[in-house]
């Protein structure tokens, strides 16, 4: 494996195919949880793997159960530095538009809880592939704070606004059929046959014309680019939700499994 990987402690690397870059999560928690490391290290990647003249497409997976249950809401918003939540934003920009810019095709493989920003780099692939027993969650609000991440971005575009408007502030859990049923995901298959099918895909790309596929990559994803305005506006807005009272209350709701009082928070 090239030395570039080595510098990675939440991502482990093989190759499974001429010209196909495995990238696995293994963030050493039963849900993988998104902490700083994962977070830093899937939004810095994509620059090594362009620059990795051996890859010529990248299938994203996870190791066990679960593709990422998101960042751990264990920790209060109300402990975390300026600087941390400054940090975060910039990390996000660089997930986001780097996983967009990679002019290499990404693949991701996703079983279990894929949540938050676990959810956001599944999605942000240029194929997603689920298993039929996925759970996907995009639930910033029902933790009182503003969808950002990438959902204001790639939702409307993959599945229409009135599905987006529905799972983005309902925060209702979607299974992978009817992911794959609205065109959030590409394909929802058995989950014995999502490894394979998965690397059936990837490798099928790995072995295609990578100028042809890398330029129309870029052509679609311009829809993406144009949508960047609203990406760093819902940015701006959640990381102002962390400065309110909403998200303490919707957090400790979460934490202690009963429904939020946001109206009594904040009178």
């Amino acid at each position: 494996m090239d030395d570039r990987y080595e510098k990675y402690t939440r991502l482990k690397f093989d190759r499974p195919h001429d010209h196909l870059l495995r990238v696995r999560i293994s963030a050493g928690t039963k849900h993988n949880l998104m902490d700083p490391e994962l977070h830093q290290e899937l939004g810095t990647v994509w620059h090594d793997v362009e620059a990795d003249k051996e890859t010529s497409a990248v299938l994203l997976a996870a190791e066990g159960e679960n593709f990422s249950s998101g960042g751990n809401i264990k920790r209060s918003p109300d402990k975390y530095e300026f600087s941390e939540r400054l940090r975060t934003i910039t990390e996000t920009q660089k997930m986001v538009y780097n996983m967009i810019n990679c002019p290499k095709p990404i693949i991701s493989a996703v079983r279990g809880w894929a949540v938050g920003a676990g959810l956001a780099a599944a999605l942000l692939a240029d194929i997603c592939i689920v298993s039929k027993d996925a759970k996907l969650l995009d639930g910033h609000t029902r933790i009182g704070v503003a969808a950002g991440d990438h959902a204001v971005m790639l939702w409307p575009l993959l599945c229409g606004m009135a599905k987006s408007k529905y799972y983005l502030l309902t925060c209702d859990t979607l299974g992978g059929e009817e992911a794959e049923r609205i065109g959030l995901v590409a394909m929802a298959v058995d989950d014995a046959e999502l490894d394979n099918k998965a690397l059936e895909v990837a490798a099928k790309l790995a072995l295609g014309a990578p100028n042809a596929i890398s330029w129309t990559k870029h052509a679609l994803n311009n829809w993406f680019r144009q949508a960047g305005p609203l990406f760093d506006a819902s940015m701006a807005f959640e990381m102002a939700s962390f400065f309110g009272p909403e998200v303490l209350e919707g957090r400790k709701a979460v934490l202690e499994k009963r429904p939020a009082d946001f109206y009594k928070t904040s009178s």
